[in-house]
């Protein structure tokens, strides 16, 4: 006879691993070109001046400068490089 009831599959076990998103550089930080300001699923945050939108909507520096975030239309947030 068995001592224990038979050990059946279980349906837990399996999770993705995190992608690590959100805000990567703050305000009144100094950024060069091409460094990552925002890792995002859609467009939480606009890009605003010298500010671009990649494939998979992370937004970067396209040149050097001090980060500002801020309010802009309709509400919506921004980020922008200041040139210094």
């Amino acid at each position: 006879m068995a001592t224990s009831k038979a050990g059946g599959s279980t349906s837990n076990g399996r999770d993705s691993a995190s992608k690590r998103l959100g805000i990567k550089l703050f305000d009144g930080q100094v950024v060069q070109g091409g460094e990552i300001i925002v890792r995002q699923r859609g467009t939480r945050v606009h890009p605003g001046k010298q500010v671009s939108r990649g494939g998979d909507d992370t937004l970067f520096a396209t040149g050097p400068g001090v980060i500002k975030h801020h309010y802009g239309l309709k509400g919506r947030k921004y980020v922008s490089i200041i040139q210094l």
